[in-house]
Formats: structure tokens, C-alpha cells, sequence
């Protein structure tokens, strides 16, 4: 009897603990949210200026290695020549011949023209291309960027200089003035590139930059309405009212008919060329090549008809030899100092944005990696160096260096062939520009800026980001509206109120469960996706920093309201817990967790549970740090979304 009951006893017990086990085999298992070890100060400080300035490691191949080898890289960190020199053979020196004569024929006519957009010498234009490439192809790093003047920087450096002193009564001081724009210029960049500042020039955003390059496209093409049609008096403004005034009230009285002829033809001859190149790889030295032979042709018509006789306007003299120094030129001192600073510092960073966008394209395309900050050093070595050889702010030509990626360049090789072409060129063949019709430069103008204008990227950018496409459309009006420097701050504003719009007013989203899955994600993207009965699950999109924290706050109680609304007219159970998921929450400050202190005891009141899902280690730490997760309770703060429904929803079928 007594073993009946024991052995009875036993079944009860293995009953009774076979039951228990099966209930916690059913109970979820809820993983506790990690907290990450705790930093010393010094460290924590170190690691965020680390990953600032220093994300690439750049002292990594320095690590364990004898101090010879160190001197070694040293060198070949700061002149990258020395770099990919050792390696370089005849076979390579071959495509950067044949890619540095193509450029230096495409380069040579515009550096004329872009000169006179500058309000400068034709020579000045010519001496960019000479003494710049040299110096970055011992420093640059990227192996297809073409240096020399460009369209752009000319037109704003000359709008910005002759804001300050007219280039046509004072030509000495308003040479020097550029000469002293440049060297801050140069300065501005070293300096970026030295202290790892590269970061700043990415707050232009690339739909800005779209806008921008168009409308001074249309800006600089518009003002070659001058030379194009023989005009003698034209407005010194650029905006596109001032301009067309200026052409229409000189149609009777004012417009060379040879000029237009000779004008006229070129650029059709040139548009010809790009559309052959353009629909013919293969052919990629016809636009290249046509600039100096529409040139050569053009001085010869003026030359053998006297057309400069009967009033179409020539170059008329190319000063001989190669760049004189300019250091003594130089306002070191002065009233002009602060006015050079302040235009070489916008030159500058309009110049190093065009660089590093070209090179940043064309590693892209050959899979290869550009150091930006080595860019900046060289550029803005380059430019010092420019500055006291007679040369105004040079940089990358998205043109010049879309041709020698075409001529089969292999390294910067090609900008010292270049180079070399272009100092023959000055101590040669000068004197037979003389002839040259200012026609011939306007339309070799036009025809270059006119593929900064890009009308696919603009529609690209409407269909993805309407604000963008606001940024790029106020862009492109500013500039051809108003100025050049007011289109670049009209970009650089509205560049700005896009961050400052994305901070202060981050994204947050109702969440709910996929069928069949454990996954919780946007109602609005997933319609099907179920709301769990009783509980409300945000998400918020952002750092909660104290620009937002209040904003984020009053939209998470928002929501709630909003949705105990509907609950109540439906006449469904009320909200009981509020899950907030930071899994996009990066960083947290003191303003957050005081925004959150507050949610939590707004929450209290309206007998509603606070509950944290997935917070990241920074977060984690600070919420701990701050006695906010004591507060809520440490029970309160989840590793998923579905461990915090699981644990607090009723039980429902699945749906």
C-alpha cells in the first residue's frame, strides 16, 4: 500500500515537473540588452577624435616598421610619386604621351578663354597649365585629374575681384589682388588637408552642386555673347536680365556681322565634334583636338582677310616666356590683405569641391582609392606655389580629365606632358595667337560649359528628393538671376536648412508585425503589418539630440493620442505599454534623457508603461549613466521588439 502511494507519489511528481517543464519550455527566452565596459575619459576622447579626423588610419602602414622604411613611406605619403614611380614603365609612359598631347591641345585654347573670364592677360591663363601640373603630379594622388584654369573658378574669382577693383582703370593692383586671392586660396586648402578638414566641403550637397555648375554654365556662356557677336560695350553685371539688355540694345548698332560668321561656324564645328566624340567612344579625340585646330583655322581666316581691319576683335598679344615670379606681388599688408583672404577662402573651396567631386568619379570608375586630404594638401600646395608664379586659382577640369581618362592616361604623367606642351607653347608659338578672333574663344567656351549642364541629373534628382531638387533649382537661379557668389550661398544655405531640418525634425514611425514573422516594421511601408491589441510600438529615426528632443518627445505622445482615439471610437482595450525601438538611435545627450524622463512621467499619468527596445551601447551607456534605466527599470529595456511584445502582450493567435 505504502509503495502504491509512494510509486503514486512519484507519478504525481513526474507529472507535476514534466507540466512545469513543458511551461517553461513555452516561456519566451528574453536576452538581457548588453552594457558595454566602461571607457576611461582619455580613451573615449581619443577614440572620437580617431574615427573624426583619422577614420582611414592613414598611420597604419607606419606600424612595426624600422625607421628607414618609415622615412621611406613618409616620402612617399607626402610625394606619392615616389610611390608609383618605382613601378612605372615604357608601356605606361605611351598612354600618358598620347593622353598628355590631347589634353595640352584642348587645354591651350581654353586657358586663353577662361583667362579673359577671369578679366586677366591671355597669359595668365596659359601660365596655369605650366607650373600647377607640375606640382601635382609629384603630390596628387589621383591618376587621371587634368590641373589647369577652369571655367567656373575663373568666372567667380573675376566676379569676385572686380567687385573690389576694376581690372580695366587699376590692372596692376587687380592682378595683384588675384595673386593674393590665390595664395589664401592654396592656403585654405593645405590647411583642410593637413588637419583632416576634408569632411567640411561635403556639406554641399551634390544637388547643389548640380544647380550651381548649371547656372554658371548658363552665366558664363550668356556673357560669350560679347565676343560671339562682335560687341564693344557690354555690361560688366552676369546675371541673365543685365546680360540680354545689353544684346538687344545693341542689335542695329552694336553686332559685327564677320565676327558672327566666324563666331557662329566654330561653334557649330565644335558642337559637332563633342556629338562625335559623344556618340563614338573611339572618337574621343575629335572634340579633344578640334578647339586648337578651330583656332589655328580662325587666326588664319582673320590673318589672310584683315577681318581685324573691319572691326572683329583679335587677342591681339600674348606676352612671351615662361611664368615671372609674382611674390613680390602679393598684398602681405594692407587694405586689400582681408579682401584676398575673404575671395581665396571662397575660390578656394569652390575649387577644391570641383577637384575632389572629378577625382572622387573617375577612382570610381577605375576602382581605385583617392585620399581626399592628400588631394586638398597638393591642390592647395599647388596653388601656393602658383601664386608666386604669376597663376590665378587653378584645379581639376572635369572636361580635360574626362579626355585623358579617354586617352588611355595611366598616371599624372600626363599633366607633366602637358605641362611641357604648354611651355613650348609659350616660348614658341606665342606671337601666332595674335591674330586669333576673340569669336573663336567665346565659342570654344560655350562649348566646353555647355556639358556642365545636366539636365539628367537634375531629373534624377527630382524623382528621388524633392527638397533636393529645391536646392538644386535655387542653386542654378541664384546664379543666373543675381550672381555667381549668390548662387554659391543660396546652395550653401539651402544645403544647411536641409541638415538643420533633418535634425530638428527627425523621422518616427508606427510600427506592427509582419504575418508569420517575428519582424516589426512601418505601417505606412508595410500595410498588412498588425498593430499588437493594447500596446503602441514607435519607432524613431534619428540621434536624439537637444535640437530634437522635445520634437521627438511631443510627436511620440502624439501618436499615442492619435491612437487612443481611434481605439476609443472603435471601442477596443486602451494602450497599457508604449515601446519605443532605438535601434536608429546613435547618440543620446543630457536633453534627450531629460525629454525621455519627461515622456516617461507624462506616461505615468495616463497609467502607461515605458518600455526601450534594442538601444544601442552609447545610448545604453548613458541612459545607465544618468539613472534613467533605474527609472524605468531595467526589466523595462529589451534587446528586440518582439521579446518586449512577448513579454508584455496577451496572448493572441498568430495571425
Amino acid at each position: 500500500m505504502s509503495l502504491r502511494v509512494t510509486d503514486e507519489s512519484k507519478d504525481i511528481d513526474i507529472t507535476n515537473v514534466s507540466s512545469s517543464h513543458r511551461q517553461l519550455q513555452q516561456l519566451p527566452y528574453v536576452h538581457k540588452v548588453g552594457k558595454p565596459p566602461k571607457q576611461n575619459l582619455l580613451k573615449e576622447v581619443a577614440a572620437t577624435v580617431k574615427e573624426t579626423f583619422f577614420a582611414d588610419d592613414p598611420l597604419r602602414h607606419f606600424k612595426d616598421q624600422p625607421r628607414s622604411r618609415k622615412f621611406v613611406l613618409g616620402l612617399e605619403t607626402v610625394f606619392p610619386i615616389f610611390e608609383w614611380g618605382r613601378k612605372y614603365n615604357f608601356s605606361k609612359f605611351k598612354g600618358d604621351l598620347i593622353a598628355g598631347l590631347t589634353i595640352a591641345s584642348l587645354c591651350i585654347p581654353q586657358d586663353i578663354g577662361y583667362a579673359k573670364l577671369a578679366n586677366l592677360n591671355p597669359q595668365y591663363g596659359l601660365y596655369g597649365s605650366f607650373v600647377p601640373p607640375l606640382v601635382y603630379a609629384f603630390m596628387g594622388s589621383s591618376r587621371d585629374i587634368a590641373i589647369g584654369p577652369v571655367a567656373v573658378v575663373s568666372l567667380l574669382l573675376g566676379t569676385l575681384l572686380q567687385s573690389e577693383i576694376d581690372s580695366s582703370e587699376n590692372p596692376l593692383d587687380y592682378r595683384c589682388l588675384a595673386f593674393t586671392a590665390t595664395f589664401f586660396a592654396g592656403i585654405t586648402q593645405f590647411i583642410l588637408g593637413f588637419f583632416r578638414l576634408g569632411f567640411l566641403i561635403d556639406f554641399l550637397s551634390h544637388a547643389a552642386i548640380v544647380g550651381f555648375m548649371a547656372g554658371a554654365a548658363i552665366t558664363i556662356a550668356l556673357q560669350q555673347l560679347k565676343g560671339l557677336l562682335g560687341i564693344q560695350h557690354f555690361t560688366k553685371k552676369s546675371d541673365i536680365i543685365s546680360v540680354m539688355q545689353s544684346v538687344w540694345t545693341t542689335v542695329h548698332h552694336g553686332w559685327n556681322w564677320q565676327t558672327i560668321i566666324i563666331g557662329m561656324s566654330f561653334l557649330a564645328l565644335l558642337l559637332l565634334a563633342k556629338y562625335i566624340g559623344k556618340k563614338n567612344q573611339k572618337y574621343f579625340w575629335v572634340p579633344a583636338i578640334a578647339p586648337f585646330i578651330s583656332i589655328i583655322l580662325a587666326t588664319l581666316i582673320v590673318y589672310a582677310t584683315r577681318a581685324d581691319k573691319q572691326g572683329v576683335q583679335i587677342v591681339k598679344h600674348i606676352r612671351k616666356g615662361i611664368n615671372p615670379s609674382s611674390a613680390d606681388q602679393i598684398f602681405f599688408s594692407g587694405e586689400y590683405l582681408a579682401k584676398g583672404f575673404r575671395i581665396g577662402v571662397v575660390a578656394g573651396m569652390v575649387a577644391l569641391t570641383e577637384a575632389v567631386v572629378i577625382g572622387r568619379t573617375f577612382a570610381s570608375m577605375k576602382d581605385y582609392q583617392l585620399d581626399g586630404n592628400k588631394e586638398m594638401v597638393a591642390l592647395g600646395t599647388m596653388n601656393v606655389v602658383g601664386s608666386l608664379t604669376s597663376c590665378y586659382v587653378t584645379t581639376g577640369s572635369f572636361s580635360r580629365s574626362a579626355v585623358n581618362c579617354m586617352a588611355g592616361c595611366h598616371t599624372p604623367v600626363s599633366n607633366i606632358v602637358m605641362s611641357l606642351v604648354v611651355l613650348l607653347t609659350l616660348e614658341l608659338i606665342t606671337p601666332l595667337f595674335n591674330y586669333t578672333p576673340n569669336a573663336i574663344l567665346a565659342s570654344i567656351i560655350i562649348s566646353a560649359v555647355l556639358g556642365l549642364v545636366d539636365v539628367e541629373a537634375a531629373i534624377l534628382i527630382w524623382k528621388t528628393d524633392k527638397f533636393d531638387f529645391v536646392a538644386c533649382m535655387g542653386a542654378f537661379f541664384g546664379v543666373v538671376f543675381s550672381s555667381v557668389e549668390i548662387g554659391l550661398l543660396i546652395a550653401i544655405s539651402i544645403s544647411f536648412a536641409k541638415i538643420l531640418l533633418q535634425v530638428t525634425r527627425p523621422r518616427t514611425a508606427v510600427l506592427g508585425k509582419i504575418p508569420r514573422t517575428n519582424v516589426y516594421r512601418n505601417i505606412l511601408q508595410y500595410p498588412e503589418a498588425s498593430k499588437v491589441p493594447g500596446i503602441l510600438i514607435v519607432r524613431v529615426d534619428s540621434a536624439i539630440y537637444f535640437s530634437n528632443s522635445n520634437y521627438i518627445k511631443e510627436r511620440i505622445l502624439r501618436w499615442l493620442t492619435d491612437e487612443e482615439e481611434k481605439l476609443k471610437e472603435n471601442s477596443q482595450p486602451r494602450i497599457q505599454f508604449l515601446i519605443v525601438e532605438m535601434s536608429p538611435v546613435t547618440d543620446i545627450d543630457t536633453s534627450g534623457i531629460h525629454a525621455f524622463e519627461e515622456l516617461y512621467r507624462s506616461l505615468l499619468k495616463r497609467d502607461i508603461t515605458l518600455v526601450l527596445a534594442n538601444p544601442g551601447p552609447v545610448v545604453v551607456d548613458k541612459i545607465h549613466a544618468s539613472g534613467f534605466a533605474e527609472l524605468i527599470g531595467e526589466d523595462k529595456i529589451f534587446l528586440t521588439v518582439a521579446d518586449a511584445v512577448l513579454t508584455f502582450a496577451p496572448k493572441m493567435e498568430e495571425p
